[in-house]
């Protein structure tokens, strides 16, 4: 079993996520991160940007546009987007995934989504499915406000999803890999038949085989991680000051190292796991956006700070693109910064002001 000193860990971790000084490059190209990265993370909230065009916008500088995400997506088909789990220890979420992972998961997808109740709920509305997909055969792409409700059972939730029939129906259609998102209209999706949306000739890879390749991907992505995540791939390891079985790529270990500064969504790979945030680099964060202000520590959509191989603080800020400012409410130290740290973050906030569109007010 290979062991590891946490800081040989936490390198190894940055440069898979291509957050080191490498990864930085002058010609922006997305779809060949996303190949690396699996996916990206797609979430409404922009207090300063959208959370998958920041994701992009760290690892391939202010050469990326949000023009290239959509272009990938709606035109050239190179990305597609879905709700679906990523690893089992997570809710289904919104990302885009390459096209050319799609056989990886149409056999998975065609065993059903993981929403609770869905299969009872779909036995139930024979007719709106086949009303769905007939609407969708004759008129698609629509939104889902342009395909009318013909359930004979609504769906029951007590959330947001309650009695939403129509996305429902369309989102549990899309996890049986039978409709698509085909595109946007602002930040509405809109919706067609999957035959219509993914490309033919598509080679389906057995599930028993594509678990093991989606999991030795996801460990690519994130260098070393725990079991419950990417299961048997790579090679066990230790890491000092850690008492859990970690699994690391062994590709990842004992290559050179270069750091930089970066702003991170709160969605970011890199801190995704909260476990392997503190374990590895002594790093406590939550999204406080769902907290009542008065409970917040450090902000609505405060960004994590990567600094070299450590996560050093959280900025919370917010984009006034009518005022055209970049307005800072504060940027939280987890330990006193350095000049040389302080100076480098700054610089990180004036560049990510510049690439929005906005100035930081002095």
């Amino acid at each position: 079993m290979l062991t590891l000193d946490r800081d040989e860990a936490r390198r190894i971790a940055v440069r898979a996520q291509r957050l080191d000084a490498r990864a930085a490059v002058a010609v922006a190209e997305v779809v060949p991160l996303v190949e690396h990265l699996t996916f990206l993370q797609l979430d409404p909230t922009a207090v300063i940007a959208p959370s998958a065009d920041l994701i992009a916008y760290t690892r391939l500088g202010a050469g990326y546009r949000p023009e290239q995400l959509q272009q990938a997506v709606e035109c050239d088909r190179l990305l597609y987007e879905l709700k679906a789990q990523d690893d089992p220890v997570q809710p289904p979420f919104a990302m885009v995934r390459p096209v050319s992972d799609l056989g990886l998961n149409l056999d998975r997808m065609s065993a059903g989504p993981v929403h609770g109740g869905w299969k009872a709920w779909l036995e139930a509305n024979p007719g709106f499915r086949r009303d769905v997909l007939d609407r969708l055969r004759a008129e698609g792409p629509l939104m889902s406000k342009d395909i009318p409700d013909t359930g004979q059972a609504p769906w029951g939730s007590s959330g947001w999803t309650h009695n939403r029939n129509v996305t429902m129906m369309l989102e549990l259609l899309q996890g049986l890999g039978e409709v698509a998102v085909a595109g946007r209209v602002g930040r509405q999706r809109t919706w067609d038949l999957a035959e219509r949306v993914y490309p033919a000739g598509i080679q389906v890879v057995p599930e028993r085989e594509a678990k093991g390749i989606r999991d030795a991907r996801r460990l690519k992505a994130l260098g070393v991680a725990r079991p419950q995540l990417v299961g048997d791939a790579g090679e066990p390891a230790r890491v000092d000051g850690s008492s859990r079985e970690w699994r690391v790529d062994p590709d990842a270990v004992g290559q050179p190292f270069a750091g930089r500064t970066a702003l991170l969504s709160p969605f970011d790979r890199l801190v995704h796991d909260r476990v392997r945030s503190e374990e590895l680099f002594g790093f406590e964060y939550l999204l406080e956006m769902y907290k009542p202000e008065a409970k917040r520590r450090w902000g609505y959509f405060a960004l994590p700070i990567l600094h070299g191989d450590r996560l050093v603080g959280k900025l919370d800020a917010t984009a006034d693109r009518k005022a055209g400012l970049l307005r800072v409410a504060a940027v939280h130290e987890d330990a006193p910064f350095t000049a040389g740290t302080r100076d480098a973050v700054d610089a990180a906030i004036t560049e990510l002001a510049a690439w929005i569109g906005v100035e930081v007010p002095r």
